[in-house]
């Protein structure tokens, strides 16, 4: 550890807060206020991933000493470490929230490895901070392993996201209220290290937009460029214009990425969207098992629903909005932005027509037919509950060569694909079962038309929907371990996430759908936004 080489260019080249310490407070004209990690009793290393560490230049000894343990525990700094959380703001639910901040999350400092690449580190749940407002800065074990094992895991998928290097229980109880019933109870402490080339947020412009700090503005916004967009070149009005419009396409294949592989985030507020299109801030997430465009795995926004699954994208695209006015008094006009407003939908749209093209193992897509071909499917695995990831899987492994599928004798094997992903069959109704009989045909037509073999059609259809996803009653799972001391089932999920495409013999109890027990239990179904 004490040869990685730390940059800290963020305290560097920003304003820094001129107070020092932990008291809450409001932060004006600064960009962060430096601030130490609150030291934990016990610290127990539960995993750790092997890549992340890897891209930092630590092995696997280093990974498994104290000195390890006791840095991204919190407990020990290196010399040139410059901890510090960040100031920010947001719009929370479509809300304007005020200031935000790091409020449990310290900046440890900024690696640059032996490639070049530069990596923040910062510690989850590590003590509070001037941005903590009336909470402890803490986490619980739940959370933590849930962020590390979704970081990891939407890395393996292909997915746009920050990474997580470690996770550690602290040895220290922690008080939370799961559900906000006034059912309060101690829980294990954690802390998990994130990893990412900037954890730079829409709120860190719309707290000084909004604050009418445009010196700070400015800095921050050049500061950005330089740092982590230098191929757009020096600082100006028009890098700046180009600067928005690259974000506004980074989010948008995020999202398309998000919806390829049925994953909610679940509480998109402003303050956690990523300028470099990284999925962030892991918290009541979940992944769509039935496929159901209304679900949402918040149970703040239960009532609402504003964070589900089929509205993903035009929140995306309210909270670029809401940058776009934070931007507007840095540049001369405002056309440019909503130019890019515009390109972001053309181009969503454009990435996900893509996106379900692969996924269905089709040569492109065609503007006469594959829109109906689309919205019939979705509307058909929406009729009864059916498993969106188990049926993508079993649709690549239909064999349609030399099948009449229009003979009566093909149509159980034309709904083997519904079959295997239905979650209660009884009750599916042969209206059901004809409507989806009647898309297959359509499908293997719009096949044979094309002139599209299995052979071609499944390695792509394989590399597009995976075979493993970090099932929401998975991670419970681990969690229900973790908390008995048992990180067992962490590292083999850990290690069988980092294959999701590959069948893995021997593995296939992770890719089961979920069981009966985990419909509508705790952290299997809905989470909140307690830690």
């Amino acid at each position: 550890l004490q040869d990685l080489t730390f940059d800290n260019r963020f305290t560097r080249d920003l304003p820094a807060d001129p107070e020092i310490g932990s008291w809450r407070r409001q932060v004006l004209g600064a960009c962060y206020s430096r601030v130490q990690p609150t030291p934990t009793r016990r610290p127990e290393l539960v995993a750790y991933s092997r890549e992340v560490a890897q891209d930092l230049g630590l092995n696997e000894q280093c990974c498994q000493s104290e000195e390890f343990l006791r840095v991204f525990s919190g407990n020990q700094m290196l010399p040139t470490m410059d901890p510090h959380a960040s100031c920010y703001g947001g719009h929370q639910f479509g809300h304007w929230a005020g200031q935000l901040g790091d409020g449990r999350a310290i900046n440890l400092g900024e690696v640059i490895s032996h490639d070049g690449e530069r990596h923040i580190l910062q510690v989850k749940g590590a003590g509070p901070t001037p941005y903590s407002r009336r909470a402890d800065g803490l986490a619980v074990l739940r959370s933590s392993l849930r962020e590390f094992l979704c970081s990891e895991a939407m890395y393996h998928l292909g997915v746009p996201t920050t990474r997580a290097l470690s996770v550690i229980v602290t040895g220290d109880e922690v008080i939370r209220d799961m559900f906000y019933d006034g059912q309060a109870k101690a829980e294990p402490g954690a802390v998990v290290c994130r990893v990412a080339p900037s954890f730079t947020r829409f709120g860190h412009f719309e707290i000084f937009a909004m604050r009418n700090e445009l010196g700070v503005l400015s800095r921050i916004m050049d500061y950005t460029v330089r740092t982590n967009f230098p191929h757009l070149g020096e600082p100006s009005i028009n890098t700046y214009h180009a600067w928005f419009d690259e974000v506004c396409r980074r989010t948008a294949e995020m999202v398309v990425q998000w919806m390829r592989v049925g994953f909610v985030h679940g509480v998109m507020n402003t303050d956690n969207m990523s300028v470099l299109g990284l999925t962030i801030d892991y918290g009541p997430y979940g992944w769509l098992e039935d496929y159901d465009p209304m679900w949402t795995p918040n149970t703040t926004d239960a009532q609402g629903r504003r964070y589900r699954f089929g509205q993903q994208h035009q929140v995306a695209l309210w909270n670029l909005t809401q940058l776009a006015r934070s931007l507007a008094p840095l540049v001369e006009q405002i056309e440019p932005l909503q130019t890019s407003l515009e390109n972001y939908s053309r181009y969503y749209t454009d990435r996900y027509r893509s996106m379900v093209v692969d996924k269905l193992g089709l040569d492109r897509y065609d503007d006469a037919e594959d829109g109906n071909l689309f919205d019939e499917l979705w509307a058909v695995l929406e009729l009864v509950e059916t498993d969106m990831t188990l049926f993508f899987r079993a649709l690549g492994e239909v064999r349609f060569d030399g099948i009449d599928t229009a003979a009566e004798d093909s149509a159980e094997l034309l709904l083997a694909p519904f079959r295997v992903a239905y979650y209660i069959e009884d009750s599916v109704g042969s209206s059901v079962r004809q409507r989806s009989l009647q898309w297959m045909r359509t499908y293997a037509r719009r096949l044979h038309r094309a002139g599209i073999c299995d052979a071609e059609r499944r390695p792509q259809m394989q590399a597009s929907n995976p075979r493993f996803v970090l099932r929401n009653y998975l991670a419970q799972l681990a969690i229900d371990r973790a908390e008995e001391g048992d990180y067992s089932m962490t590292w083999e999920l850990l290690d069988v996430l980092r294959r999701p495409y590959d069948d893995q013999p021997g593995k296939e109890v992770y890719a089961k759908k979920r069981p009966e027990w985990a419909r509508n239990r705790a952290g299997c179904s809905m989470l909140s936004c307690s830690s």
